[in-house]
């Protein structure tokens, strides 16, 4: 593995009290991991990330099962295996199957996955691969899971692909 490409922070540098409790609190067991201590060398970006990934995970109404598998989707798609390590066991958690995760790192969209699942991962390839959607995949995104949830799922994406893109340009 290569090493990181900025020094992470350390436990004895200056922290605000409040950023560094706000960001234990989302993480297992309240430890820090490889991101968390790169971000926190701008404390403005570690605040803003914090806050929005906290929100994406916690507070969307899209099942977490999907939220995760879209996540892995992300993760394979941009060789980002620490992302992919990270979520490989909430995915599982969160009632994803080995099986499924281990299909999320090939080509194209296996008949493993239902329809719902499908359509989202046809969503997850062509935002991440080429940024533009084509009308029907949201579409059909929408006729399944309706618009909320639909912009919750792009959000994800999105959101996502912010992570992975960090993680490999900083090789973390």
């Amino acid at each position: 593995m290569n090493e990181v490409r900025v020094t992470p922070w350390q436990d004895d540098e200056p922290v605000p009290k409040a950023l560094l409790a706000a960001i234990k609190a989302r993480r297992p067991g309240g430890e820090l991991i490889g991101i968390d201590r790169v971000l926190l060398r701008s404390f403005p970006l570690a605040t803003g990330w914090n806050e929005l990934l906290r929100r994406v995970r916690a507070e969307f109404d899209l099942p977490l099962a999907y939220r995760e598998m879209i996540m892995l989707r992300v993760a394979a798609l941009n060789e980002a295996e620490f992302e992919w390590d990270v979520h490989y066991p909430a995915y599982l958690e969160a009632g994803g199957t080995p099986e499924k995760a281990e299909s999320l790192r090939t080509p194209g969209v296996s008949s493993i996955f239902d329809d719902k699942e499908a359509a989202l991962l046809h969503l997850t390839d062509q935002s991440t691969q080429s940024v533009a959607v084509k009308a029907e995949v949201v579409q059909k995104v929408k006729a399944l899971f309706g618009e909320k949830l639909t912009v919750e799922a792009v959000a994800t994406v999105a959101a996502y692909n912010m992570v992975s893109r960090f993680l490999v340009a900083l090789q973390i």
